[in-house]
């Protein structure tokens, strides 16, 4: 079984801990209380293999911006969350594209989202604007509801291939295609 830490990043109010909380425990987290720090966990098969992904929601708000390298630096993958409600949100994502950029070395493998899919009627980013984004930061963009689930666990399960993909790739690592967990993965232990 595979093992992934996920950050998710973005400003504060963007949805950050409902998506997480979506994945984990499929429910919708209607009150906002803003976050420090979280960490959810889920086992999930994505292409017929056992992962467990670690979840780290973060928090938006700017006097927190000093533990964003720690958050960036646990992670493996990444998802830079917006509300398509608020223009502000998307503007502000290159700043944590950038912290995710300096933490990491080489291309970290990133997620784009649209968050709040379900408000379309306050809709301030077009879906265009969101694509296009994607292209220039080099990642996959999807639009998401963390109060339907709509596109939720598609996210992680495209991070999820985006990250075994990059193992397969790693300097020295022999291919492993028919996704049997090397010799080394097959000795980890999870204690919960």
């Amino acid at each position: 079984m595979d093992q992934w830490t996920v950050a998710v990043l973005g400003d504060g109010g963007v949805g950050k801990t409902a998506l997480a909380v979506q994945f984990t425990l499929n429910c919708f987290v209607e009150t906002y209380d803003p976050t420090i720090e979280d960490a959810y966990r889920k086992q999930f098969v994505v292409d017929n293999r056992m992962c467990f992904v670690e979840v780290i929601d973060t928090a938006g708000q700017e006097e927190y911006a000093t533990l964003r390298d720690q958050w960036v630096r646990e992670g493996q993958g990444f998802i830079l969350v917006y509300s398509i409600a608020s223009r502000q949100t998307f503007d502000r994502l290159e700043v944590f594209r950038q912290s995710v950029r300096r933490a990491k070395r080489g291309d970290p493998i990133l997620m784009l989202v649209g968050n709040k899919a379900d408000k379309a009627y306050e809709r301030e980013v077009s879906k265009e604007e969101g694509a296009a984004l994607a292209r220039q930061f080099g990642c996959e963009f999807i639009e998401t509801s963390a109060k339907t689930a709509q596109n939720v666990e598609r996210v992680f399960t495209s991070l999820v291939r985006a990250l075994r993909q990059t193992r397969n790739l790693e300097p020295g690592a022999a291919p492993n295609p028919g996704g049997r967990p090397r010799e080394r993965e097959r000795r980890r232990c999870i204690i919960l």
